[in-house]
């Protein structure tokens, strides 16, 4: 008896010595992934900009034979491509000061002083023609500024004279091309009542122009192919998908986050589009990269927490759908943190436009791109997962620990990044 009590003692110990040790590993992890990300994060400034900039734009009918076009403009990157496109370096000298002093009326003033540049960079770029005549641009009204997510933007107002008459416009965008070298991947969204039809198109490198008398079907591409894309190059969206994958221990799991998440972002970006609900960048961003945190941990919470019993995870639950407690509230937060995510996404397409039926199918398209990507990403990902799950349980749990600590301490970076603007 005191042989098997010994025994016994010595299984426990080696439990609790093995529990230990996979404590103490995960969080060694945990650390040093945060502190790649944080030191690769931190290396490049490019990371603040975003690497990508849009432009917005509204084309209307002006008197007979003009067309009048609304464009805001990135300011600090129109800036600096003007001064160096234009070879007006006093331009650069006066708009950058008042930028980094976030002076509205100092940018504006600097735009002003330099409209020969500013205008020129701009009608180089882009252009209205009809009949494939070229309409002849002249500005209307001084420079103005505005914000967007947060951003300053240079307001120019151009008036486009055609001497040609069609029954049709086509308008073409090159603003700050790959070539400049200060972003890439520019796209300019455009809402047009023009030509006796409106409607909503985007365009980029691969598409830079687009016809008021193109076809519904090619317009409604446009949106697709620019949602799909949006979820392609949104890291802190892909990110946050990758640790519902991770801590998804079943494909009804990643199912119902999934779907969850899709209804709420679906919600607040048709809401938050067309201009029925309206939140502040400073907000919204903050949010969203602190989502991408919460979940990751979520996962690395629950391997903690049942240490060397962690590759039991798979088996856990009951109930509806097979959830237990943590499953329905980590189903919730999901659910609530996509809402934000909706508004995200709403910024980024940027459509200031009244209500109508062909805005509406233009939204849903882009949605419909998101969620094409999303489930691509799921199909290819979490499959792999399971089978190494299944095949290595132990090999699985580090692999899926070893994503959510990377993803947590990426978003955790950017949400402070985020709120104290380093």
């Amino acid at each position: 008896m005191p042989f098997i009590r010994d025994m016994h003692r010595a299984l426990a110990n080696r439990r609790k010595s093995m529990s230990q040790r996979i404590r103490r590993s995960l969080a060694a992890v945990v650390v040093g992934l945060a502190a790649v990300v944080i030191t690769l994060l931190s290396t490049g400034p490019a990371f603040a900009h975003g690497f990508t900039s849009t432009v917005y734009g509204d084309v209307t009918a002006g008197d007979e034979g003009h067309v009048r076009t609304k464009l805001e403009l990135e300011y600090d990157l129109f800036v600096v491509s003007t001064a160096d496109y234009e070879k007006d370096d006093p331009l650069f000298q006066q708009g950058q000061p008042a930028f980094d002093d976030r002076d509205m009326p100092g940018m504006a003033a600097a735009l002003n002083a330099h409209k020969k540049s500013a205008v020129g960079y701009v009608t180089k770029r882009f252009s209205v023609t009809s009949n494939s005549a070229t309409c002849v641009p002249s500005q209307v009204s001084d420079f103005t500024m505005g914000v967007r997510e947060g951003v300053p933007y240079a307001d120019v107002l151009l008036d486009w004279a055609c001497a040609e008459h069609g029954a049709a416009h086509e308008v073409r965008a090159d603003l700050f091309p790959d070539s400049e070298g200060y972003v890439k991947g520019t796209k300019t969204i455009l809402t047009y009542d023009v030509d006796g039809s409106s409607g909503s198109a985007a365009l980029d490198a691969e598409h830079p122009s687009f016809s008021t008398g193109q076809a519904w079907y090619e317009r409604f591409w446009e949106f697709l192919r620019l949602g799909a894309e949006h979820l392609l190059t949104g890291l802190d969206h892909i990110l946050f998908l990758l640790a519902l994958i991770a801590g998804s221990r079943r494909l009804r799991e990643i199912v119902l986050a999934a779907t969850s998440f899709t209804l709420a972002h679906s919600v607040t970006f048709m809401l938050a589009a067309l201009g029925l609900v309206d939140a502040p960048a400073g907000i919204v961003e903050p949010v969203i990269a602190l989502s991408i945190a919460v979940v990751a941990a979520w996962h690395l919470f629950g391997i903690w927490r049942r240490g060397n019993h962690a590759t039991e995870l798979e088996t856990a639950g009951h109930g509806h759908f097979s959830l237990d407690r943590a499953g329905w509230l980590r189903l919730a937060v999901v659910f609530c943190f996509g809402l934000v995510h909706g508004l995200g996404f709403a910024g980024a397409l940027g459509i200031d436009e009244a209500w109508s039926w062909q805005l509406l199918w233009s939204l849903l398209v882009f949605n419909v791109g998101i969620e094409i990507v999303q489930l691509a990403i799921i199909a290819v990902v979490f499959p792999l997962l399971a089978v190494l799950r299944r095949r290595s349980p132990k090999v699985g749990l580090w692999a899926t620990g070893a994503v959510s600590a990377g993803v947590a301490g990426m978003g955790l970076f950017w949400f402070l990044q985020r709120v104290f603007g380093f």
